[in-house]
């Protein structure tokens, strides 16, 4: 009984779990319509699978393509016009109704499902446009292909004069096989750079070497952004019309250049206020008298020290006036004082009059009765 019930169990749990599961997750991302064929005017549902979560998509029908060898001519093949974008849910699945119209070239058709921001992703489910051209596709070639082996990468740092605006550069490194039957010489590559969700512009870059059927190389190309540019940039390869690589590129803000034009606005304001003040200062208008600097003030002339009046020399207590030849002999003016407030005597107080003063007057003495 156990040897029965035991690989039913088995089989039950395996059909619960579903084996389609992990093939389309290790397949990548998964396309699928609600029809295989429709009419210009007409639409089909687009479902997918796979993909990364909260990504923006975008679903065209292209003309001159296979599932096998994806879209020839890039999007240039597709009708661009009546294309229609669609965000995955929270599980990496969208569903959505496109309209089907005709593509500028013809079929075989694909409707053809990409990213728009982030990791490049893409996938590719056959639709058949009814009363549009079919025409065999071009042979493939029998030469060379490229295929990266490696992870993409940016190597280098910027320098001081970047942080001043010089134009940032790194260079894109990767590791490539030759998968063809033929050899690769000088291989051309496009490589592109792009600011956010623009369209890249594309640089062709040049490898010198030659690269033999199973061989692998690793090749260095230069990228160089223009002067001033700063944020989120996503660098692109592309060979033979098909993306090689992509490899996100963060750049950071030229604080130089920010930190010039703050100095500038403070500067210039204050040299142009100094340069205001002295055309003012020069073209206005004199009072009378007056002069432009203190220094340019001319110095007076010493003016002469003129004799005091007799009447002011002699002494301050009560006597007749001195006379001429007397009055010749004055105490010299100290420089401190003014000649009219000369102290008189050695301690500046006036000394009381006695008898050899030579302002006092000659009194004969009276010789009183014997």
């Amino acid at each position: 009984m156990r040897r029965i019930v035991l690989p039913a169990v088995a089989a039950l749990l395996l059909t619960l779990a579903g084996p389609a599961g992990p093939v389309r997750a290790a397949d990548g991302p998964s396309v699928t319509l609600s029809a295989s064929q429709a009419g210009t005017g007409g639409s089909v549902t687009v479902s997918g699978t796979g993909w990364r979560p909260r990504t923006l998509l975008m679903m065209l029908v292209c003309g001159r393509a296979t599932p096998a060898r994806g879209v020839i001519g890039g999007t240039n093949s597709c009708a661009n016009g009546d294309g229609r974008a669609v965000t995955t849910d929270a599980d990496g699945r969208f569903s959505r109704r496109l309209p089907v119209a005709e593509p500028p070239v013809p079929c075989p058709c694909v409707v053809h499902v990409a990213t728009v921001t982030g990791a490049r992703a893409e996938a590719d489910t056959g639709l058949g446009v009814a009363g549009h051209p079919v025409a065999p596709l071009p042979a493939e070639r029998s030469g060379g292909r490229l295929a990266v082996l490696s992870d993409t990468r940016l190597t280098g740092s910027s320098g001081l004069l970047t942080w001043f605006g010089a134009p940032p550069g790194r260079t894109l490194v990767l590791t490539v096989g030759n998968t063809g039957a033929g050899t690769i010489e000088n291989p051309v590559f496009q490589v592109g750079t792009a600011h956010g969700v623009f369209a890249p512009e594309w640089d062709e870059r040049q490898w010198h070497g030659t690269l033999a059927p199973g061989k692998k190389a690793q090749i260095r190309l230069p990228v160089e952004l223009s002067a001033g540019a700063h944020g989120d940039y996503t660098v692109t390869l592309r060979y033979g019309g098909r993306v090689l690589a992509e490899q996100p590129w963060g750049v950071g803000r030229p604080w130089g250049v920010t930190l010039f034009w703050i100095l500038l606005c403070l500067v210039v304001p204050a040299a142009l206020f100094r340069v205001g003040m002295a055309v003012v200062d020069r073209v206005r208008p004199r009072r009378p008298g007056a002069t432009r600097h203190r220094r340019s003030l001319p110095r007076p002339a010493a003016r002469p020290r003129l004799p005091l009046p007799l009447f002011l020399r002699r002494s301050r207590t009560a006597g007749p006036p001195a006379s001429p030849a007397d009055a010749a002999v004055t105490t010299p003016t100290l420089p401190w004082f003014s000649p009219d407030s000369a102290p008189d005597g050695p301690a500046g107080r006036s000394s009381a009059p006695h008898d050899d003063s030579p302002t006092s007057p000659t009194t004969p003495t009276m010789k009183g009765p014997t």
